[in-house]
This record gives C-alpha cells, sequence and structure tokens, in this order.
C-alpha cells in the first residue's frame, strides 16, 4: 500500500531525495515483492539524472532468476522509453538475455520492450522476426506479440515483394497448430488481414476458426464469427464452408455472436437457403436490440440485390418487422432498404410501395411519413394501378400533423398531374383541402388547383412539381431580398447558378493583417455578383457579355515572399480574364505601373486581347491587373501561361511615408498557370438524381468504359474523375466506403453555354490495383455529351 501511495503522490523534487534513497534500499532486500515494487516506484518518480544512479540495479533486475522482479524492470522500462529513450537503449543486451527466459510474462515483456527499442529501424525488426521465428517462444503471449510483429513486417515488405511466396507465411501457418488458443486465433486473424490474401493462403485460417465455431468458450466462438464476418465481405466463398457451424450460431445464447452469425450467412448464402434463413431470423429478430436489427437489415438488403428472384420473400420479412415496435433509426433503416429494392428491382414495386402504404396508416414518426408520401408521389403514377394509393394518401389529410398533411397535398398534386383519369377526383380532393386549418396546406391546394387548372402544356407542369431546382437556395434567396417590386416581374433565370465562392486565398505579412479582394471594402468574402459587377465596371470587359464562372484563387508565389499574388480565372463564352490580386508586403517600397507579362505560347488557342495595369500598390493595400485572352466562342479551349509580374520599384522614406521621385523598373518571376477542362464546368447539384437522369432521357447519353490504371485504392481514383471534370458530387457518392472493390458515383454541372450535364461514373478494381471506370454521360447536347469523354480519354 506505501509503494501505491508514493506512486500515485509523486513526491517534490525536495521529497524525492529522501523516499529515493528509501527505496533504492529496498531494490536490494532479500524479499523479492519489495524488491519488484521498489522498481515499478522508483522508476515512476525519478528523473534522467536519477536514473543514472540507479541504472545499474535496473539491469540486473532485467536478467533477475525471480520473473516478478524481471517482470517489473522490463514494464518499468517500456514506460521510460518515452521519457528517457537513450538510457533504454543501452540495456538491449539484458533484454536479449531476457527474451530468452523460460517466465512466459518475461518473455512477454522482454519482447514487447526489445520491439519499441527496434521499431524505427526496420532492418532491426527484420532480423529480430527472423531470429524469433526460426527459434521457440514458449510464451503465448509472447508468441502472439510475435504474430502481430511478423504481420506488420510482411506488409511492410508487400511492396518491395512482386514475385514469389510471402516472407513468413510458413510461419504464421505453423502458429496455426499451436497448443495455445489465443496463439492460434492471433495467427488465424493475422492471415485473414494479409494484403491481397489469396483463396489458398486462407483455407488453413477459415478451418481452424471454423472449429472455434463449435468451441464452448463464448469469447472464441465470439472472435472466430467476428473474424469470419470481416473475410466474408471479401472473399465471401471462403468462408461457405462455415455456413452450416454459423447457422447453430444463430440460437446463440450471446447476442453479438447469434447477430454476427446471422449477417454473416447473409453475406456468404446462396439463393437457395435464403428462405430457411428468413424463417431462423424471424425468431431471432425479437430478442436483439435496435442496433443489432438495423445490422441484420442492410445485410438483409445486400442480399435480396444479390439475388432479386428472392425479393418477394424478403421484402414480405421487411414488411412484417416494419410493423413491429421500435425505434426511428431501426424503422428509418427498414424504409430505406424498401426504397432501394423498389428502385433497383422494377418487380418489387408494386408489394412495396403498398408496405409503405400501410406503414404510413400507423407512423409515428413525422419525417418517414412525409419521406414516402415524396417517394409516393414520383413512384406511385407509373404503376398499373395507381389509383389504389389515393384512399392511402388523402387519409394522411385527415388524421396527421400540419407537415404531413402538406406533404399529402402535394403528392396527390403529382398524381393529379401524372394520370389524366384521376386529374377529375384529385381536384375534389385538393378543393376540400382549401379549408384546412393550416396555412401551408391551404397555400399548397390552391397553388396546386391553379397549376393542374392551367392552359399550359403537361411537360410544364410536370417539370414544375417533379423538376429538380437547379439554383442553389442561398442566391434565390439573395435574389428575392433585392428584388424590387415593378411592372417587371422577378425572372427565376436571373439568380446566379455558380455555388458561393470560397474566400480568397490570401497571402499574410508577418504580423499584418490579412489582404482582400482590394478595392472598397476589401474584407468580405467575393461572390460571383461581386466579380461580376467588378468586371463590367471596367470597358476593356464590358461587351464581353455575361460571366459563365469565376475559379477559386490560384496561388502564384510561395508564402513570405516580397509580393503576395494569386490569380482568378474568369470565364467568359469567347473570352477569359485573369484577374491578378497582388499585394506589396515590403513597408519601404511603394510599385507603380504593375502590370503581368503573360506568355501564352504553350496556349495556341488564346490570344491576348486587352491588359488593364495597377497605377499604385502601396505597402499591405492589395490591388488588381488584368489580362483578358480571346478564344473561340463555347470552346473549351486549355493550355499553361507563364507569368512575370513587371512594376517600377519607388523607395518610400519610412519617417515621413514619401516616396521617391525617380524609379527603378524591376521584374519578379511568377508560378505558371493554367487553364483546364473544369474551368468549364458550374458545379451546380440536382436535389434527386434519379429524377433528374430519367428526365434528361437517353437520346444525348454516350456510354464509355475506360482503364484508368494502377490505384491506391477506389477513393483515389474517384477524386481523381471528380477533380478533372470539375463537377458536383451528388447524394454522397463521392464517399467510398473502404475496402470496397466497387463504387458507383454520380455527378452534375452546367457546362459552358448553359447545358446541364449528369454523369454516372461505374468504378470497379480489375487485378491487384487496377481500375476501371464505365462512363456514362446525359446532356442537353450530345456535343457536350462527347466532350466530356474526351476530357476524360485526354486526362
Amino acid at each position: 500500500m506505501v509503494y501505491v501511495i508514493i506512486k500515485e503522490l509523486s513526491p517534490s523534487a525536495d521529497e524525492v531525495i529522501i523516499v529515493t534513497s528509501s527505496l533504492m534500499k529496498d531494490m536490494t532486500s532479500k524479499t523479492d515483492m519489495y524488491r519488484a515494487n521498489a522498481i515499478r516506484v522508483l522508476c515512476q518518480i525519478t528523473d534522467g539524472t536519477l536514473l543514472t544512479q540507479i541504472e545499474r540495479y535496473l539491469k540486473q533486475a532485467i536478467v533477475d532468476k525471480n520473473p516478478v522482479v524481471a517482470s517489473a524492470a522490463l514494464v518499468s522500462g517500456i514506460h521510460l522509453l518515452q521519457t528517457n529513450p537513450e538510457i533504454v537503449k543501452r540495456w538491449s543486451n539484458e533484454v536479449q538475455e531476457a527474451v530468452q527466459s523460460r517466465a512466459a510474462l518475461v518473455q512477454f515483456h522482454a519482447l514487447a520492450l526489445l520491439h519499441q527499442i527496434r521499431q524505427n529501424d526496420r532492418l532491426a525488426v527484420n532480423k529480430l522476426v527472423s531470429s524469433l521465428t526460426r527459434g521457440s517462444v514458449r510464451s503465448p503471449l509472447a508468441q502472439c506479440l510475435l504474430i502481430r510483429y511478423t504481420s506488420q513486417v510482411i506488409r511492410e515488405s508487400a511492396s518491395n515483394t512482386q514475385t514469389g511466396d510471402r516472407p513468413f507465411y510458413d510461419f504464421l501457418e505453423g502458429c496455426l497448430r499451436h497448443k495455445a488458443e489465443m496463439v492460434i486465433f492471433e495467427a488465424a486473424r493475422a492471415i485473414t488481414e494479409l494484403n491481397g490474401v489469396t483463396s489458398r493462403e486462407l483455407t488453413p485460417a477459415i478451418t481452424v476458426l471454423q472449429l472455434f465455431l463449435s468451441s464452448t468458450k463464448p469469447v472464441l466462438r465470439f472472435a472466430a464469427v467476428r473474424t469470419l464476418n470481416k473475410v466474408a465481405m471479401t472473399h465471401p466463398i471462403a468462408v461457405t464452408n462455415c455456413n452450416i457451424d454459423m447457422e447453430s450460431l444463430i440460437s446463440d445464447q450471446n447476442r453479438s455472436i447469434a447477430t454476427l452469425a446471422i449477417t454473416t450467412l447473409l453475406k456468404t448464402g446462396n439463393e437457395s437457403s435464403v428462405d430457411r434463413l428468413m424463417k431462423q431470423i424471424t425468431t431471432f429478430m425479437s430478442d436483439i436490440a435496435d442496433e443489432f436489427k438495423i445490422v441484420v437489415i442492410e445485410a438483409i438488403r445486400s442480399l435480396c440485390l444479390k439475388f432479386p428472384l428472392k425479393h418477394r420473400s424478403l421484402m414480405n420479412f421487411l414488411s412484417n418487422i416494419l410493423r413491429e415496435e421500435g425505434g426511428f433509426e431501426y424503422k428509418k433503416a427498414i424504409v430505406d432498404s424498401i426504397v432501394i429494392l423498389i428502385r433497383d428491382i422494377p418487380e418489387a414495386k408494386e408489394s412495396g410501395l403498398l408496405h409503405l402504404c400501410e406503414f404510413i396508416e400507423d407512423c409515428e414518426f413525422t419525417y418517414l411519413s412525409t419521406q414516402i408520401l415524396h417517394f409516393l408521389g414520383i413512384e406511385g403514377p407509373k404503376t398499373s394501378d395507381p389509383s389504389k394509393y389515393i384512399r392511402y394518401i388523402y387519409n394522411r389529410v385527415h388524421l396527421e400533423n400540419a407537415t404531413v398533411r402538406a406533404g399529402a397535398v402535394s403528392t396527390l398534386a403529382k398524381f393529379g398531374a401524372m394520370v389524366d383519369s384521376l386529374k377529375p377526383r384529385i381536384f375534389v380532393l385538393l378543393r376540400r383541402c382549401l379549408f384546412d386549418t393550416d396555412d401551408e396546406v391551404r397555400d399548397r391546394a390552391t397553388l396546386y388547383l391553379n397549376t393542374l387548372g392551367a392552359d399550359g402544356t403537361v411537360e410544364d407542369m410536370k417539370e414544375f412539381l417533379f423538376g429538380s431546382l437547379d439554383i442553389p437556395l442561398v442566391n434565390l434567396e439573395r435574389s428575392l431580398k433585392n428584388y424590387e417590386p415593378s411592372e417587371e416581374s422577378f425572372d427565376i433565370n436571373s439568380v446566379p447558378k455558380e455555388v458561393k465562392i470560397q474566400p480568397l486565398a490570401e497571402k499574410k505579412a508577418p504580423g499584418k493583417k490579412p489582404t482582400g479582394l482590394g478595392g472598397p471594402p476589401p474584407s468580405p468574402p467575393s461572390t460571383i455578383d461581386a466579380y461580376e459587377k467588378l468586371l463590367s465596371s471596367i470597358p476593356e470587359f464590358a461587351n464581353f457579355g455575361k460571366l459563365f464562372k469565376s475559379s477559386a484563387p490560384v496561388e502564384l508565389t510561395e508564402a513570405e515572399t516580397e509580393y503576395a499574388v494569386n490569380v482568378v480565372k474568369h470565364i467568359f463564352d469567347g473570352h477569359v480574364v485573369f484577374q491578378y490580386n497582388c499585394t506589396n508586403t515590403i513597408p519601404e517600397q511603394l510599385l507603380e505601373n504593375v502590370t503581368v507579362i503573360v506568355d501564352a505560347s504553350e496556349a495556341e488557342e488564346f490570344a491576348e486581347v486587352a491588359s488593364k495595369p495597377l497605377r499604385s500598390l502601396p505597402y499591405d493595400s492589395p490591388g488588381q491587373t488584368f489580362v483578358a485572352f480571346e478564344k473561340p466562342e463555347g470552346v473549351p479551349a486549355v493550355g499553361k501561361f507563364s507569368n512575370m509580374l513587371r512594376f517600377i520599384v519607388k523607395e518610400v522614406d519610412p519617417s515621413t511615408g514619401e516616396a521617391e521621385d525617380d524609379g527603378v523598373e524591376d521584374e519578379y518571376q511568377l508560378e505558371e498557370l493554367e487553364v483546364v477542362a473544369a474551368d468549364y464546368m458550374l458545379k451546380v447539384g440536382v436535389s434527386n438524381f434519379r429524377n433528374a437522369w430519367e428526365s434528361m432521357g437517353p437520346d444525348c447519353e454516350r456510354v464509355d468504359e475506360y482503364d484508368l490504371g494502377p490505384r491506391e485504392n477506389l477513393a483515389e481514383a474517384v477524386n481523381a474523375v471528380i477533380n478533372l471534370l470539375g463537377m458536383q458530387s451528388c447524394e454522397g457518392t463521392e464517399v467510398v466506403p473502404s475496402n470496397s472493390r466497387s463504387h458507383t458515383c454520380l455527378l452534375s454541372g452546367v457546362y459552358i453555354g448553359n447545358v446541364k450535364v449528369l454523369v454516372r461514373l461505374q468504378f470497379g478494381i480489375d487485378g491487384p490495383k487496377d481500375v476501371a471506370m464505365k462512363l456514362a454521360v446525359r446532356s442537353e447536347d450530345e456535343a457536350v455529351s462527347d466532350a466530356i469523354h474526351e476530357i476524360v480519354a485526354s486526362g
């Protein structure tokens, strides 16, 4: 108890000498327990200077015959390595000797300390692993550590080994026959986690894990089934031999084991076993918590997409559990699964929609009710008998809260617009909604009655009800606020479609405030509106037409240089204007007649037509100079431009702030600037990609396949293509799940000439790291679809 108190109190510098002298006496005590505790406490409270005094005792303790003393010294060494690594590294010989100890814990602690001492030397770690894998490590704990270190060496050497067998794989396989269960499991798990592991290499590990599934120890069953669950994600066929054993685990008393068994079976099962699995899961679902149920539902969804012919039994299962008690996340997971199955399996649409209709009859979650109503409005009119859904929808107008009632009114209007035979009945129902107590419901009913009864074309009506808003809401709000009522009505086409530009990445002089765009006021972040206003005020650029896009600023100088320069690329239909934002960071200088000399020899399609120099650039006062180029109209011309900053330097008197009359002409080399294909694409998202894709139609669709070559992973390939095209990712598809071997990414944008473009990218790993991609493009102009393919082919 005294040792524990001393260790926790951590004596001050004045008191530590007294305590240390007492503990040093205990280190030489004849009682081993006193010696071990004294070592632990001393190493906890001493500093580097005192440590050198007791180093001799610690070295002796490491090789002590008593395992308690030796382990205490080794564990203390592990802690001291963080604060006094140089001292601990001098103990290598003693630690090496302790690794050969017959005591299990001493060998375990000695191996851990020896590895930490050598961990920054890859060659030393390789030698350590090589020597120990050939020898006999008696301690099961030390053997588990050695397996982990061996796996690390295999991973690090995998990039250097082009052909032949893996180094040390035979050692891992040999550990599968060890007498200790922990060693067997550690070796099996290490084999399953090897990069690019083959079926032949997996077989012995899977066999061992299969034996653990029938163990009497719950911890072994859990460890085995969890490891097999991970393997099933990448090698489902290799796990199928364990299916019979895992089926017996569905009724396991440990619910975690049962859940992992179920999800693994759903990943590895074949079409003939689906019905049997569903019967077993039905009794199992009522006994587990919601978070486990969600995992099972996601696995069922994947199974249904894998075997679409079994959609009926799987859909019935989802609908049955949808009626049971459960929380919001659980119900949302079921609804999301049903919606995905309806979208991806046409045969499941009718039954799936009816299941959703029955669910909203007794749904307590407003969010789910509105989402289902919205989905019904999209898919319901396309079914063989749309009228059977009207009753479920109209019931919501009478029985639900205002939010759901408003959603029901919108859904009714969509049925009326899409199904002519239902329009008279929808009119009657919408008129009844005019007397609702909520103003939002009344306003929607009024709007839809006028829309459906108007003389416009059916296509205009469908576009109004189903079309996605391709304008950022922030821009729409700003335009409505700026609109002044007059005889001229508000024109939605006048709202900018460009997403708000990020603030300029200004350079910062030491101790100075960040500089802005320049001009009064410099502080607010620049937007497309501000750029357009700035450019239209310059006579040389006034006749260039409407600004299509302004890029984010591109830095042309290094940080902390004399002059900070970045450039914004302004894209017009037939011109490109470079806006160079310049800042003078030298207090003793005034720059005048500042221009940028642009060499466009590597940009053959561009011709310089105008420039606007900057008259004066005082210290820490940003300003702009412009250079304009003409290019073929509507063509996404690309090229590289070299830039040279040219100016007249005048010295400034620090005391008076006056500049000298005479100046010296000087130049300053800037980084190169590139105009790329992505500069001609606006990032404009769509709220519902599927609807936008179908409404665009296949007339201007172009599809082709590309080999993207070797990549580290799919995420790298996806990001590279998104950056190349400069488009907006939709529905979160830019995120690639870890360990995924295939992925679909959805992109949308507006191409120069205000042409809407939608892109569907399908990636897959072909071979070890080669990535193949299928690119499908739909746009309003077939020439634009071809242009997107040309960008990818040349990128």
